[in-house]
């Protein structure tokens, strides 16, 4: 479905300093390397440094905020030092390497890509770019979801900040903490995105995500394969367990093509409303 959907836009602010950036991840990531091997304390910084062959000195202005050239050898090696998991490990590089350029959605022909979410009927997707704009969605993505259909609709701002969002997304602080987990790794990939910063800045307003955030810089680059319930209108008073596939296009960089895949066994296909089955 084609549709004038230009980005949501508030006044955009700026991030205080120690919310994100690669110094704070570092200090938080080897606070958490102690922890998890006993210490009672961040590992420390003399520590990492040795794993990674080079001296406390020159760690210790990397937790400071320097930008020294690194390698991958280099990058490699502080991330085995921390401890990193893929994800961190993906952030980690992209910090080092300066990101990636994000380009304009307004110069990318979208025809084609709503074209084929219409091509899916009765299979719930939509189209986002790299701060979660919704670019376009199928008939069946407005069934499940009609703010799809307001100009300006953010997935991660809605799933953030609308109440609607947190009754229809059961066990909501798991997806709150995807939702966060994946601006930090977006914010790493795009540095300087005026529209995540703004995202977050309206998120960290609400008390629950300011403590969910708070609890540690936990990092998702995307969601695909992510199974949950959903507890929407659309199928009241029945949930419907759901599975998403993210797609990106090769010659759109940026873009996500999303795909929602209910689950046999669901509540709304059997007329259970037993307990949550999923734990991803």
């Amino acid at each position: 479905m084609q549709r004038d959907n230009s980005p949501y836009r508030t006044p955009l602010r700026h991030l205080p300093e120690g919310e994100v950036g690669l110094a704070v991840l570092l200090r938080a990531w080897r606070a958490r390397a102690g922890h998890n091997l006993g210490l009672g304390r961040p590992l420390p910084q003399v520590e990492v440094a040795a794993e990674v062959g080079m001296s406390e000195r020159w760690y210790r202005d990397l937790e400071r905020g320097a930008t020294p050239r690194l390698d991958a050898r280099t990058l490699t090696a502080l991330a085995g030092a921390l401890r990193l998991c893929p994800d961190e490990r993906a952030t980690l590089f992209l910090y080092a390497a300066g990101g990636e350029p994000f380009p304009v959605a307004a110069e990318v022909d979208l025809a084609p890509l709503r074209r084929l979410l219409d091509l899916q009927p009765a299979q719930p997707a939509y189209l986002t770019d790299n701060a979660w704009n919704v670019l376009g969605y199928n008939e069946a993505m407005a069934g499940w979801f009609p703010w799809v259909r307001v100009s300006g609709a953010n997935l991660i701002r809605w799933g953030l900040t609308d109440p609607e969002a947190r009754r229809q997304l059961a066990d909501w602080p798991r997806h709150g903490r995807a939702y966060l987990a994946m601006l930090r790794y977006a914010m790493a990939q795009y540095p300087g995105h005026p529209e995540l910063a703004d995202i977050l800045l309206v998120a960290l307003e609400d008390p629950e995500c300011r403590r969910i955030w708070d609890d540690g810089p936990v990092i998702i680059a995307n969601r695909d394969g992510h199974m949950f319930r959903l507890l929407i209108p659309r199928f009241a008073p029945h949930s419907v367990d759901v599975v998403t596939q993210v797609l990106n296009p090769v010659g759109h960089p940026g873009l996500r093509l999303t795909f929602l895949n209910r689950l046999p066994g669901s509540d709304a296909e059997t007329g259970e409303t037993g307990s949550d089955r999923l734990d991803g």
